[in-house]
């Protein structure tokens, strides 16, 4: 199984990268094995153009809700001309995509409806898909537990700003650290997604603390081998 991180930004991060920005993330969204899409947001075609991604290779589209930087109804309108397929879910859905087994569980980001994590697997490899959201909650945590994710993508918005009020509804770094400590034993490997532009340093900086941790820091068109 092969993760690409489309874009790995929060809902602060322009569109278009700004001229003369250095550093410059996408809103988040990921393709594995360039067949399923987590999370058609507005640019999603602008990172398949510039990683070589094929969009007619996409066959399902699955969605973690339905703010606008993670859905867009233009790109899924478009990526189902190409022959793509929307599949909705609930809290609680187990469906089968593709070669895929897809389970939906609650997310703790209360500000939209129907808000879900992911755990996926293709039979031999398993990936959770925790953007946005904070702290997980008891079901998820229980599935993490049984399911044994090969690797796991945990929303990190805040980055090490004390005293935000968005950890209600988005994990700082301070909180991934403390749920990777009582998770690592059932988790092979972490990594970060969804960093806002305004709460966090720069990318080499940021990947330098959380490697210490045994982190990975995902950047846009960042490739993982599962």
């Amino acid at each position: 199984m092969k993760i690409t991180f489309l874009g790995t930004g929060a809902a602060d991060w322009p569109e278009k990268k700004p001229e003369g920005c250095k550093e410059h993330r996408r809103l988040s969204s990921a393709l594995i094995d360039g067949s399923l899409l987590i999370d058609p947001n507005p640019c999603v075609f602008d990172a398949l153009n510039e990683y070589s991604k094929d969009p007619s290779e996409i066959k399902y589209i699955i969605n973690t809700h339905r703010h606008s930087d993670h859905f867009d109804e233009k790109t899924v309108a478009k990526l189902e001309k190409y022959g793509a397929r929307f599949i909705p879910f609930s809290e609680g859905e187990e469906k089968t995509v593709g070669k895929y087994t897809v389970s939906a569980y609650r997310a703790n980001h209360s500000t939209v409806k129907d808000p879900v994590h992911f755990i996926i697997s293709d039979g031999e490899k398993t990936v959770f898909y925790g953007l946005d959201g904070a702290w997980l909650l008891f079901d998820e945590v229980q599935a993490i537990k049984n399911r044994k994710p090969d690797f796991a993508v945990f929303d990190a918005t805040v980055g090490f700003i004390d005293g935000d009020y968005r950890i209600f509804e988005h994990n700082d770094l301070n909180m991934v650290l403390e749920m990777k400590k009582t998770l690592e034993k059932y988790i092979g490997k972490f990594c970060i997604s969804h960093m806002a532009r305004t709460l966090h340093t720069d990318h080499a900086t940021l990947s330098g603390i959380m490697e210490k941790h045994g982190v990975t820091v995902a950047s846009d068109g960042l490739e993982i081998e599962i």
